[in-house]
């Protein structure tokens, strides 16, 4: 079966050298792997020591390597979508600025990057697909954006393309909005099919993992924890935390005897937080990690022995719900977090979980619909909403 697996973490960790070590082992078991960098600031090509592009290059056996250009995408796939933003903003512009001053949606560069990665998935024979994802925020947003568009366009579109026929002559003569065409429309429909197929595909446990990559640092062991929580908020799969930058213990060197302590201290607190998830220890090297051989040493150092390292891990916690005598309870697992940290709404249809400035709306299956949230609680890392039906709510 085909594995994508998406590294993370905080900017400078090391994250793309991680994914590189990755994609490195798994040429040389012989399966066909492409590393994808996601990240605007691509590094691929200084970490390989080669040109890389927006077109897949050959850097050894059965191992290739790509930088996505989201930008390329918009301008030359998708183009009556394209176009349709484009009108619809330009009716708003009264000082006929340039359309490049203008900024599109937010995420709509994440979401082409993740339509890329999507594409060959499906169109492609690699056998593992190594994403490298920019720093820890860029990265949440380019794995809740499919999610989170397709929301709205489940809450816009069922007005279908009747009212487009109906509103398009109006808001064009007397609001002056140019909206999308019927051929637009086609294309953000064909658009929104591909939402929900990616979604399918990023949260399919059985094919896409999320990795997470630290190093053990105050500030960087508190992100990590931070990120962790609102991977597993967004209901991704995460099987695998990597400690880079390890120093030796036996290091003949006084200066460091007070940093090998402190990463001793939070190296422990990562195996008590991450107790439930693979990790592993990553060195620091004396030198900068460029080519295939400074690649090779992580392969050696880290995951030598290591056979199970691109294997399907068990989820033990996730997104679930369960049928009890007072109706139904959705679990949510959401660890290194407060109760107070944790709100829970219910907006029509939808139940809208907030975290500090990140809000999760989860449209609730049909079997819920015209319950009630009956109360929430956060015990033991879980949250837990329990639905009953109207009626029983209103006489309890």
């Amino acid at each position: 079966m085909k594995r994508i697996l998406i590294f993370t973490g905080k900017g400078g960790v090391g994250k793309t050298s991680v994914a590189a070590a990755h994609a490195l082992k798994s040429s040389k078991e012989g399966k066909k792997t492409l590393i994808i960098s996601t990240d605007m600031a691509h590094n691929l090509g200084d970490l390989f020591n080669m040109p890389i592009g927006g077109n897949e290059v050959r850097v050894a056996d059965d191992l290739y390597a790509l930088e996505v250009d989201a930008n390329e995408m918009m301008e030359n796939d998708y183009k009556n979508i394209m176009k349709a933003f484009s009108n619809l903003i330009g009716s708003f512009n009264q000082d006929n600025l340039e359309m490049d001053e203008f900024t599109m949606m937010p995420g709509m560069d994440e979401l082409f990057s993740l339509l890329k990665i999507q594409d060959i998935y499906n169109n492609s024979d690699y056998e593992r697909i190594i994403v490298d994802c920019a720093p820890t925020g860029e990265t949440l947003s380019l794995l809740k954006f499919p999610e989170l568009l397709c929301w709205y366009m489940d809450k816009f579109f069922p007005m279908g393309k009747v009212a487009m026929r109906i509103l398009s002559p109006v808001s064009k003569s007397l609001f002056k909005i140019q909206l999308p065409d019927k051929h637009a429309m086609s294309d953000i429909e064909k658009l929104y099919v591909k939402l929900i197929e990616l979604q399918e595909l990023l949260k399919n446990k059985e094919v896409t993992s999320v990795r997470l990559v630290t190093i053990p640092e105050k500030m960087v062991v508190e992100e990590t924890k931070r990120n962790y929580m609102y991977m597993k908020l967004y209901n991704y799969h995460v099987d695998g935390v990597f400690i880079n930058r390890i120093l030796p213990k036996e290091i003949d060197n006084s200066f460091f005897d007070e940093w090998v302590t402190i990463q001793k201290t939070y190296i422990e607190e990562i195996n008590n937080c991450f107790e439930t998830v693979p990790q592993y220890n990553i060195p620091w090297y004396d030198t900068d990690l460029l080519g295939l051989d400074s690649i090779n040493r992580i392969c050696e150092d880290a995951f030598s022995g290591k056979d199970s390292l691109f294997d399907i891990m068990d989820d033990i916690e996730g997104e679930s719900y369960e049928a009890n005598e007072n109706g139904y309870a959705m679990k949510l697992y959401l660890p290194n977090i407060t109760k107070n940290e944790v709100s829970v709404n219910l907006s029509g249809s939808d139940v809208i979980i907030k975290i500090g400035n990140y809000k999760r709306n989860i449209p609730m299956p049909n079997t819920l619909r015209g319950m009630e949230v009956v109360s929430a609680k956060y015990d033991a890392d879980t949250l837990v909403i329990q639905f009953g039906n109207q009626l029983e709510v209103r006489n309890a």
